[in-house]
């Protein structure tokens, strides 16, 4: 069965590979998403019957022992840690780029940093070792696999290993690397698309095109992420052969998310129909809401240096815009399907809703 008593009348789901791989109650995954996701939001689509996911890309490892601890005394089921696998290139050469951005260091009367602040630095050993001490359900990849030795070694100490694929190669490449699923990220999805092949970032999918190939193609269950956030579309993906399904901007509206108010405020406006990719905030290939930057400079410059590099520059523009409630220079990302989610819903609440009436229109029941 899919849902206990806690979690609301026992139903059946057609598909329950995830579901008996992972242990929860529902194929609903909470996205990570650094900056947005945290215990509070984890803890909520855990108590609802999901997944609860922890972001770490941007964490100590300290810091992901003390969450992990943190979220286990407060909530029980599956726990998945998301660490990000990019390639570090070597550092810029930023003239171009701070000279692009030197009109708003005038503006705001700062200038670029003296010092790079802390990049977004991969999967290493230390985080390696974290996982060995705390030992979660799951950890799952951004941009590809660790090498061989680390993710051997996160094999051994996690039950399941996850990662994300938007193409149909990159997703063949991870089940032969012996992933236990593979995330299917359409081109809907909000943030940073996983792209580590050269041939995805080239001719990028949509999910209903994405979820049905890489399910054919992969012998591994198939969790679809990307423009779902109600219902129509978990049954929608589904149908499609996933077995599960990732959520990131459906949970950005609730109130346990830890997004700026002003970026909360805009999910619910006009521009949350007007999402795009952008390099400008990361320099990496990201989905997210309009704002002044990418409607002065267009949503993608040559001049702004490789992911991560691209947010040391903007750091000072960022710190100084948020005081005035201003995200010109920050991550406002969100998924095309941003209008379709429910101000101020509990995430707890929003997980059972959307478990519930996606069975409903898959006509599932005990």
């Amino acid at each position: 069965m899919g849902l206990d008593a806690e979690h609301g009348d026992v139903v059946s789901w057609t598909d329950r590979r995830w579901i008996d791989l992972a242990g929860a109650a529902t194929p609903i995954i909470q996205a990570p998403m650094a900056g947005a996701g945290g215990v509070d939001l984890a803890v909520a689509a855990m108590r609802g019957g999901g997944v609860g996911s922890l972001p770490c890309a941007l964490l100590t490892p300290d810091a992901v022992r003390e969450q992990v601890a943190m979220l286990r005394a407060r909530a029980t089921g599956p726990i998945n840690l998301n660490f990000f696998c990019h390639t570090m290139p070597p550092p810029p050469d930023e003239a171009d780029w701070r000279a692009l951005l030197s009109p708003y260091y005038a503006e705001y009367g700062v200038g670029p940093p003296d010092e790079a602040p802390p990049l977004r630095l991969p999967f290493d050993a230390a985080m390696c070792a974290v996982v060995e001490e705390v030992r979660p359900d799951i950890v799952s990849f951004h941009f590809g696999l660790p090498d061989r030795p680390l993710l051997k070694r996160v094999r051994a100490a996690a039950r399941l290993v996850i990662a994300s694929a938007t193409g149909v190669e990159s997703a063949r490449r991870l089940a032969a690397a012996g992933v236990d699923a593979v995330i299917a990220q359409g081109w809907e999805a909000g943030g940073h698309a996983s792209d580590w092949l050269p041939t995805d970032a080239g001719a990028p999918m949509g999910l209903m095109a994405l979820v049905p190939q890489i399910a054919d193609a992969v012998g591994v269950p198939v969790i679809a992420a990307g423009g779902i956030a109600d219902a129509r579309g978990i049954a929608a993906a589904l149908a499609l052969g996933a077995s599960a399904v990732q959520l990131g901007t459906a949970y950005l509206h609730c109130p346990e998310s830890l997004i700026h108010p002003a970026h909360r405020a805009a999910l619910a406006g006009p521009e949350a129909e007007l999402t795009a990719f952008t390099n400008l905030i990361s320099g990496g290939r990201a989905r997210g809401l309009p704002g002044r930057l990418t409607r002065d400079l267009g949503p993608i410059r040559a001049e702004a240096p490789p992911y991560p590099y691209a947010a040391s520059a903007l750091a000072p523009l960022r710190q100084a815009a948020e005081a005035e409630g201003d995200l010109s220079f920050s991550p406002a990302w969100a998924g095309q399907s941003a209008r379709l989610g429910r101000a101020g819903e509990p995430a707890e609440a929003l997980t059972r809703r959307l478990a519930a009436e996606a069975l409903a229109l898959l006509g599932a029941k005990a």
